[in-house]
């Protein structure tokens, strides 16, 4: 990558200056290096464990030093905010700790655990406002009421003291690195508040680190926006890494990673459903799914990585424990083990003894049978689910559903069916 002036956006003394202020108010986050990792990708892995933040996740860095940056007049009159989540902890955390009224608006579809945790850590200083059903509505919301009422808005992602804030990251993780090299960065990217913040830094001080920054595959809105040299707006995304699924990335963002930020790469839902498991498994680590998505993009730089020293932001930990059924199931699909088909079963007794003895294979179970309509007539369609212990018997599988059944249909691939039959 070609030098730029890295202060022409947000500078390596905005990012100090926010340091500043936040030393004595975040948690330093420790730096790991993860030997599981380490070894399992032939390189030096450390993760910044931004899951162990007060509120479990980066996103109070910028909150409160955007807040902290309002005059004593705006601080008066109280701030509102938008969010699904985790911004919205940042900032009711901050307005605990300041003093200031807030006025948090969350999409009424926001699960209850993450509203109940906004009012922990707001107290009486936060008024929730359930409002729309998505994002984009409740912002609409937000950003409507403060022009009414003359309060500040302290957006998610798009501000440079949000930026600064978040860039924070960066100084305690190479402040911890020490004289270690750092050769890369992994970062996820929502709006972008985050990579920003860490490359602005990163760049400044060590410009040789390559910054990678990773988007789940069902929301790509920088990948996008970096494809059509301009911001664009998503018409649909896949909201699962909900910290992560963002249908237009902030022009200022933008900026930073079109100068700063090496590439950008996409990791599939389901390889991050994996990453989760496997780092709660092997480490011990709850990682929410946008903070798993760093840890989950090492597997696709395997080459550029081996002997290297990389560093992971785990940007949260905030995970819905009742989220934990459909992610192994994403996982499940992801790894090629779980599939489901639709089969016309013979409406006789035996039929499905004759299926379980000829089709499936001596490893193989069945995880779901449901018939899709009961009538009079010989055959029926059947939705049955496969756990294959190994994926490469897929194949063979096929095979012997195609000698039970020439017409049977997959529909693992076919997203409307899925989603309306599993």
């Amino acid at each position: 990558m070609e030098m730029v002036d890295v202060d022409a956006l947000v500078s390596k003394q905005d990012v100090l200056d926010a340091y500043d202020t936040l030393k004595s108010i975040v948690k330093h986050t420790p730096l790991e290096k993860d030997y599981y990792l380490s070894q399992k990708y032939d390189c030096n892995v450390y993760l910044k464990r931004e899951d162990l933040q007060w509120v479990r996740s980066f996103k109070l860095r910028g909150a409160y030093y955007a807040i902290a940056q309002l005059t004593d007049e705006q601080l008066k009159n109280g701030v509102t905010c938008a969010s699904a989540g985790n911004h919205a902890q940042g900032v009711a955390f901050t307005c605990q700790k300041l003093g200031v009224p807030a006025t948090i608006f969350m999409p009424t579809t926001t699960p209850q655990q993450k509203v109940s945790q906004v009012r922990f850590f707001g107290g009486d200083f936060v008024e929730v406002r359930l409002t729309g059903d998505t994002f984009d509505a409740s912002a609409y919301s937000a950003k409507k009421f403060s022009a009414e009422h003359n309060k500040a808005f302290i957006a998610p992602f798009d501000d440079a003291d949000i930026i600064a804030g978040q860039g924070t990251v960066a100084v305690e993780m190479l402040d911890d690195l020490g004289s270690e090299n750092c050769d890369f960065v992994f970062a996820a990217i929502g709006g972008g508040g985050l990579v920003s913040g860490v490359a602005s830094y990163v760049k400044a001080v060590r410009p040789d680190t390559t910054i990678i920054g990773v988007e789940p595959s069902g929301a790509p809105s920088m990948a996008k926006a970096l494809l059509a040299g301009k911001v664009v707006n998503l018409p649909k995304i896949d909201k699962f890494v909900d910290g992560a699924a963002v249908k237009q990335v902030g022009e200022l963002t933008y900026k930073h990673c079109e100068k700063l930020v090496d590439e950008v790469t996409e990791v599939d839902e389901g390889e991050v459903c994996s990453t989760i498991l496997d780092m709660y498994t092997k480490q011990a680590i709850v990682a929410e799914p946008a903070g798993a998505l760093s840890v989950a993009a090492l597997n696709h730089f395997r080459p550029q990585i081996k002997g290297k020293n990389v560093v992971c932001i785990v940007s949260g930990g905030n995970n819905d424990i009742n989220r934990m059924q459909e992610i192994e199931e994403r996982s499940l699909v992801f790894e090629g083990l779980k599939h489901y088909f639709i089969v016309n079963f013979p409406q006789r007794p035996g039929a499905l003894r004759e299926f379980v003895n000829d089709v499936l294979g001596p490893y193989d179970d069945i995880t779901k049978f449901e018939y899709t309509k009961k009538v009079n007539r010989n055959q029926g369609p059947v939705i049955i689910g496969v756990l294959l212990q190994n994926p490469n018997d897929y194949e063979k599988l096929l095979e012997r559903i195609a000698i039970f059944d020439p017409s049977f249909m997959p529909i693992n691939d076919n997203q409307m069916l899925y989603t309306l039959l599993v």
